[in-house]
């Protein structure tokens, strides 16, 4: 068990427990979980699951096997939580849909995606959105889309995020209760932080600033529906993301209150993870204040927490849940997304303090967990691609694609590929007819990829495709489409686009590649982009690239490195 900072209740002791009917513990349960009296809250659930379990009582121990999730969710032990939650699935699922196993299936999509499990988190979504669908409210449809969405945002897909978010705002409307705007405006904020971070990192400064800005705005209106609420994890949250985008924008006397109230709030429920992204937050936050000796001293103390948590983990079976599932693949203890931000914040503290070494160290250790979660995402977002393609070919038994979906799929970058373009893009193409919808495509060409591979070799050629499809990824949504055309040619198809919109796409794709690290695959390695730009009408594939390489033909006479209109 991961201790939280309440004290245990002498109330659960095996003493206090024993001949206490089990509907009485699953109401202290209850309690527990409202009061987010974590080990308190713990215990008495593990009390009725096994009870129940002995007894046959088998309602009782699905709803102790979802009682134990959250407690575990909400003291960070994600691992545990997954397995305890997979456990009370297999009681739940006989019983058939409930609220109860889509909240639980929510949970479990959050956890699993914390930890990169991408795929068992879209899993986990789309099953709560399916019960969702077979209890037939409108209300838990809407928070399981949210749901979804959290996923793709973890995925490096914030633009695919907010676009289901939305969705399931609109859904609600103005009748949403304060539980579903605390996740909904939360969630959104979520997003905005996550495409600020790709949007300055890009390059592209001003577009970033309205996105924090955007972020400003949801978090301040996230936070008094969150005390209206009363959830002590909800009031930490919304304050944690409100401390963050107000110390991102510099305003730091107005962050640091913030910061420090979520702080309390979390050390004292015991919410672990949150409480580690606030410690990092309060040391960045000393950082922007000149104060670097202190911030490298917080930041080591955090860094030998989260090692012996980790070495705790791997050293231990909690409460013998591995050895339940052999085939459970093991799963860190420190979440990728703590791990990466401590050792960020860790190197600029050092470079502040002109420590070499340790400067060095963090960076690369930064840079090496950077790249997992690239390729993690990028795996992720091309299995999520082919089983989109999979499901839309068996809707369509007619169709020449329902063959394995891998033939609609670049093996290299993950991206679709001229088949997989002859079989999206004339539907789309109609469709935008038959509704009079913009579209715009992008033929987009890596400037000299052959004197690349000549001068370092195809190796670096190769990577310098993936790293370009990853980029794609990241500044585009998910519901646009993207292929490699040729060779040394991308190609994006951008539905219900006009051409000014995705010229600015395009342009913020170009400026990223430029000042993209290229060093770190070959000494002197420098790529670009020429790009080309056409819009239906005409609707017609071939017209339609003519029409964009002729747009690329004219960015490279104008000197390359740029976007043109057709």
């Amino acid at each position: 068990m991961f201790p939280s900072g309440d004290a245990p209740s002498d109330l659960t002791s095996p003493a206090a427990l024993h001949g206490v009917p089990l509907s009485e513990l699953l109401a202290r349960a209850r309690l527990a979980q409202q009061q987010a009296r974590l080990d308190d809250g713990l215990t008495l659930a593990d009390a009725v699951w096994h009870r129940a379990d002995a007894e046959g009582f088998i309602n009782e121990q699905a709803e102790a096997g979802k009682l134990r999730s959250y407690f575990r969710l909400r003291m960070g032990d994600l691992p545990g939580m997954l397995d305890t939650g997979e456990r009370a699935l297999r009681l739940m699922r006989p019983l058939g849909a409930s609220p109860a196993m889509c909240e639980l299936l929510r949970w479990m999509s959050l956890a699993a995606c914390e930890l990169g499990a991408y795929d068992q988190g879209l899993a986990c979504a789309h099953e709560a959105l399916k019960i969702a669908g077979e209890v037939g409210d409108v209300r838990l449809h809407a928070v399981a889309l949210n749901g979804l969405g959290a996923c793709f945002e973890r995925m490096g897909d914030p633009w695919q995020a907010e676009r289901l978010m939305s969705e399931a705002a609109a859904l609600l409307r103005s009748n949403a209760t304060p539980y579903e705007r605390v996740i909904t405006l939360t969630n959104l904020c979520t997003v905005a932080l996550g495409a600020y971070h790709l949007q300055r990192d890009g390059a592209s400064p001003l577009q970033a600033a309205r996105t924090l800005e955007r972020a400003l705005e949801l978090a301040r209106e996230a936070r008094p529906h969150s005390l209206q609420l009363g959830d002590r994890y909800g009031i930490a949250l919304t304050a944690t993301n409100f401390g963050e985008v107000l110390l991102l924008m510099g305003r730091l006397d107005d962050a640091e209150p913030m910061l420090i109230e979520a702080r309390g709030e979390s050390e004292r429920a015991g919410f672990r993870l949150l409480d580690w992204r606030l410690r990092c937050m309060l040391a960045e936050l000393q950082l922007a204040r000149g104060q670097a000796p202190a911030a490298w001293q917080q930041l080591q103390t955090l860094r030998e927490e989260t090692e012996r948590v980790a070495a705790e983990a791997a050293n231990a079976d909690p409460a013998g849940l591995a050895a339940a599932d052999a085939e459970t693949p093991p799963r860190d203890a420190v979440p990728l997304f703590v791990r990466l931000r401590l050792h960020q914040a860790s190197y600029r503290a050092a470079k502040a303090l002109a420590l070499l070494g340790p400067s060095l160290y963090h960076l690369e250790q930064a840079r090496v967990l950077e790249r997992r979660r690239a390729v993690s995402q990028l795996m992720a977002q091309s299995q999520y691609f082919v089983s989109r393609m999979e499901a839309e070919f068996a809707a369509d038994p007619s169709s020449t694609a329902t063959r394995d979906a891998a033939e609609f799929r670049d093996p290299l970058t993950g991206l679709g590929n001229r088949r997989c373009l002859e079989a999206r893009l004339p539907p789309l193409l109609r469709s935008a007819e038959q509704e009079s919808r913009p579209l715009t495509l992008a033929l987009i060409d890596a400037d000299g990829l052959r004197n690349i591979n000549e001068r370092h070799g195809h190796e670096v050629g190769d990577r310098v495709l993936q790293e370009l499809a990853q980029l794609l990824r990241e500044n585009t949504r998910g519901s646009d489409l993207l292929l490699r055309w040729s060779g040394e040619e991308f190609l994006v198809v951008f539905p219900d686009t006009v051409a000014d919109r995705a010229f600015e796409v395009c342009e913020r794709i170009r400026a990223g590649v430029s000042v993209h690290p290229w060093q770190d695959l070959a000494q002197g390695l420098d790529v670009t982009l020429s790009m080309g730009l056409a819009s239906a009408p005409p609707y017609a594939t071939d017209l339609l690239i003519a029409r964009a390489n002729a747009a690329v033909d004219r960015a490279k006479h104008l000197g390359r490195n740029r976007v043109a209109l057709a």
